[in-house]
């Protein structure tokens, strides 16, 4: 085991579990969130640390917006798919409300692409509906790529790298700028454009005196 997969290992399992939900039905579509453990006071306050704010009113509308994506096909509220959900989020590390609601949507994304990929467990279908759910999941993959970039971004800003060359010729000297290819690299040009060896070069000078 290489040094760094092992420091990786080493703080993972040092890290705290990440904060969970017990969910009691009311209906079909909702859930009430509780503490896992009686305690209401730590869990809410770790649940605005891991979404990155100090507003009980933003930790309700993100619970309710998990809910909505942990919610698995013709079923309830999956409260396995919630705490997953919960954990993504945490692992974010959203520093304010702005973060955090891009860590929820990258979080219902995931969900939500997941349960398009699980159809094809079931076959797909027609293949008609094959092609739609895959074009689906393409699109929901693709923007929770775009989502990630959003966040680096966010924290790092647009980095941007100009990189500047000096050419320096002293007196007597020549420079060429472009692109200089060596003989070697014409001779192995693709098919259909002429090489020409050094014969042929010297004939070309000749001509043109």
């Amino acid at each position: 085991m290489t040094k760094k997969r092992h420091n990786g290992l080493l703080a993972a399992e040092s890290r705290r579990p990440a904060v969970r939900v017990k969910l009691k039905r009311i209906n079909a579509n909702l859930s009430k969130s509780y503490p896992p453990d009686g305690d209401g006071k730590i869990w809410w306050a770790r649940l605005k640390k891991a979404l990155g704010t100090g507003s009980s009113d933003f930790v309700n509308a993100s619970l309710l917006q998990l809910q909505t994506a942990a919610q698995l096909h013709c079923g309830g509220i999956s409260e396995i798919a919630m705490n997953a959900a919960l954990a993504m989020i945490e692992a974010a590390e959203p520093k304010n409300e702005v973060e955090g609601a891009l860590a929820v949507q990258m979080a219902c994304t995931h969900s939500a692409a997941m349960s398009v990929l699980a159809w094809f467990g079931c076959g797909g279908g027609t293949d008609r509906r094959v092609i739609a759910l895959a074009s689906a999941a393409a699109r929901l993959l693709r923007a929770y790529s775009v989502q990630v970039e959003a966040l680096r971004r966010l924290r790092h800003g647009g980095d941007q790298y100009v990189r500047v060359e000096h050419v320096h010729v002293t007196e007597g000297g020549q420079a060429v700028i472009g692109n200089v290819q060596t003989k070697e690299a014409r001779r192995e040009q693709p098919d259909g454009i002429p090489k020409c060896d050094d014969h042929d070069e010297d004939d070309l000078k000749s001509n043109a005196r």
